[in-house]
């Protein structure tokens, strides 16, 4: 329960970082803002068209008396667009950390320095890290996606399929969540995926606190928007905790003190 406690409290030291500094809080709304329409009319695009879509998976249910098709297919869309949605919250935090990747660098990097007065480097050029991160968010996108199709196809059985299946849904979805965002932090540290991974496992309880919250947050697509800087943020201090160092928190440094946009330098 204490992790739990410290993993929510990361979350919130957070969100209180950037809101003490405006500029950079701005700047990581971008990312947010252009993945949240790119996600927005793919979804409604299932919602409109979901429907024929799965009738025409499901021609075998045209010869059953009624009203068993529009129940069987109603049913299916319904798992459909969760299955999406679930998928959407996993992979949302992935596309907006790779279109944000300058943004989110710097964010992290400010914060590392407000806590220990310097920012670890990866030593790497720009375009690298990009294409790690690229990579990295892939692989974790097929591992969520993998438990987001066994949580779907376990959302039939009765009862535990609509009670307890959905809470298994918000801990999985929160610890991917967990692994996209100390990646910003871990990755200039040199800890790669499989190391992250390894990480966030002896420390699940910690990466729950953090991750289950900001899951069902992120089920509302602007309030998504709206913490991904500061998710970012609190991320970094719990990579700082991940790793063995201070994460106790972030002194009130200039607002001014960089700009976002600009490039981590190699």
């Amino acid at each position: 329960m204490r992790e739990l406690g410290q993993g929510f409290g990361y979350l919130v030291k957070g969100q209180r970082w950037v809101a003490q500094h405006g500029k950079q809080y701005g700047w990581g709304l971008l990312p947010g803002l252009i993945t949240l329409v790119l996600y927005a009319a793919a979804l409604v695009s299932l919602a409109l068209w979901g429907t024929d879509l799965v009738s025409w998976a499901t021609p075998f249910a045209d010869d059953w008396s009624d009203p068993w098709p529009g129940l069987f297919r109603g049913f299916l869309t319904v798992l459909l667009f969760a299955l999406a949605l679930l998928l959407s919250v996993v992979t949302f935090t992935a596309v907006t950390l790779v279109i944000g990747e300058p943004f989110y660098e710097s964010l992290s990097e400010q914060v590392d320095i407000s806590v220990a007065g310097f920012a670890p480097e990866s030593g790497l050029p720009l375009w690298r890290e990009l294409l790690i991160s690229v990579r990295d968010s892939l692989r974790v996108v097929v591992r969520a996606a993998l438990w987001g199709v066994l949580l779907f196809g376990l959302g039939f059985v009765p009862v535990v399929g609509q009670t307890v299946i959905p809470v298994i849904g918000i801990f999985v979805t929160g610890f991917f969540l967990v692994e996209e965002l100390t990646a910003v932090a871990l990755g200039r540290r040199g800890v790669r995926l499989r190391d992250r991974l390894a990480l966030l496992r002896s420390r699940k309880t910690l990466a729950w606190g953090f991750g289950a919250p900001l899951a069902v947050a992120f089920l509302v697509p602007f309030v998504a928007v709206f913490l991904m800087p500061g998710a970012v943020a609190g991320a970094t201090l719990m990579a700082r905790d991940l790793m063995g160092e201070d994460a106790s928190g972030a002194d009130d440094t200039d607002d001014g003190a960089a700009d976002p946009r600009a490039p981590v330098s190699a």
